[in-house]
């Protein structure tokens, strides 16, 4: 272990693998998980909701593995945010491989503790040092000298004692998110075997109980089929077109001069408040204190839909989130759609939401986009689709199934942002003499309690 009192420089004990360029046109094909600049979170973290495999040659060096660290020595903007950066690539992915813009931390035989590398790059002192040895000026660059000079504290058995409560927290982090993403499949599973497949209808055809369903839900599918335009549906449902059951309405239209500081103005979701695929992104909200008007608000449990894409591949552009509860009262711009159901309808917001992200309806919406280099959804993207209605009864029985879930996986978001934040108020202590560690140990108890 090492024990130099001032910690050796990064150099000492890491040496750096640079990336190389790919060619876009592969992008998409079977391979690694690209490890560029999108997958790294700013001031550190890894990044999972922009990430692209790669079907072209990969040197066996260019490769990480679960577990290995690799640093962006550059910054696109004047933020500085991603320079210097470190990720850690998860257990999710299998294989990795570098871009041009990234550089693998390769440890050998220093055989010094990866988390405390880590986490020190994790730091706001590390952050300041790459800020403050920033060179270039439209984009961002630090030099593998300035890089490899920054010292690291010594490993110590208190500095890695302090070192595993941040893993702990990392880890009820990351198992908080794993948790939300079961539960957001298993609504998503349901769904499909509900409203797309009929699971139930055919079971219930066939003389079977519907599996994972009680009586009084099986009741309110019918036993057999009818023919329709669409194909068959369950008997006693019926075709309806989207116009028929909401209202689509295109958001504030705003100024840059009134973006604000949280706090300062209303939450404003925007074209980073979606996912790609579906779902609220949390990370994307922005914050207005210019006018608007009345139409302009969208409340906590509507459905909001993304309008606008840079491009063609439809990964954003016509898909849904729900506006959490986070948020009762918020703007949306317009690069949204808000969508409210009808009175007269039948349909759920939890219906609708899993209803506009089935291929078939998708397939409608985006049929209705156009553009050049802005891909942009017409209203009536949002009017046209038809589908197969169920009724009322069977759209609620889904609610009352799947809204549990969404109170869950919102409560989820919400502790992994106050674990976030303990992290963050940690860090600094990580420098030798700031360190209160039994103080930090009953924080950490507490807040994962």
């Amino acid at each position: 272990m090492w024990s130099d009192v001032q910690g050796p420089s990064l150099g000492k004990v890491v040496t750096l693998v640079r990336g190389t360029t790919y060619k876009s046109k592969l992008l998409g094909r079977p391979g690694p998980v690209l490890l560029g600049l999108a997958s790294i979170q700013r001031n550190g973290g890894f990044r999972d909701d922009s990430l692209k495999t790669y079907g072209g040659e990969s040197k066996p060096k260019l490769l990480l593995k679960s577990g290995d660290l690799y640093v962006s020595l550059k910054d696109v903007t004047q933020s500085a945010d991603l320079l210097g950066a470190v990720a850690r690539v998860p257990q999710s992915i299998h294989v990795g491989r570098l871009t041009q813009d990234t550089v693998k931390l390769e440890i050998g035989e220093s055989q010094f503790p990866p988390d405390l590398i880590y986490w020190t790059l994790r730091t706001p002192q590390f952050r300041s040092y790459c800020r403050s040895h920033a060179t270039g000026t439209t984009n961002l660059g630090l030099s593998r000298e300035d890089f490899l000079a920054f010292r690291l504290p010594p490993a110590t058995t208190s500095t890695l004692s302090f070192v595993e409560l941040l893993e702990a927290i990392e880890s009820r982090i990351e198992n908080l998110r794993g948790a939300n993403a079961v539960l957001e499949a298993l609504a998503q599973a349901v769904f499909k075997s509900w409203f797309v497949d009929f699971d139930p209808v055919y079971a219930k055809a066939e003389g079977r109980a519907p599996e994972g369903m009680d009586g009084y839900t099986a009741a309110l599918f019918p036993n057999e089929f009818q023919d329709c335009e669409l194909g068959i549906m369950p008997k006693g449902w019926r075709v309806a077109a989207l116009a028929e059951h909401i209202d689509a309405d295109r958001g504030l239209s705003y100024k840059g001069a009134g973006l604000a500081k949280p706090g300062d103005g209303l939450p404003m979701h925007n074209l980073n408040s979606v996912l790609e695929g579906g779902g609220y992104k949390y990370a994307g909200i922005k914050y207005y204190s210019g006018q608007y008007k009345e139409r302009h608000l969208v409340n906590a449990g509507e459905i909001i839909v993304a309008n606008t894409e840079q491009g063609h591949e439809h990964r954003l552009i016509g898909f849904p989130a729900v506006v959490p509860a986070l948020y009762p009262k918020a703007l949306f711009s317009h690069h949204l759609y808000r969508v409210r159901i009808k009175a007269t309808s039948p349909m759920t917001t939890e219906w609708l939401y899993r209803c506009l992200m089935v291929p078939a309806v998708r397939e409608q919406i985006v049929g209705c986009t156009n553009g050049s280099t802005v891909n942009m959804l017409k209203a009536v993207g949002l009017e046209i689709p038809r589908f197969v209605m169920p009724t009322e009864q069977a759209c609620k029985a889904f609610t009352d199934f799947v809204h549990p879930m969404r109170q869950t996986i919102e409560g989820n978001v919400q502790r992994v942002g106050t674990l976030g934040n303990l992290r963050d108020t940690l860090l600094p202590r990580l420098i030798p003499g700031k360190l209160r560690l039994p103080v930090a140990e009953a924080v950490v108890e507490e807040a994962m309690a």
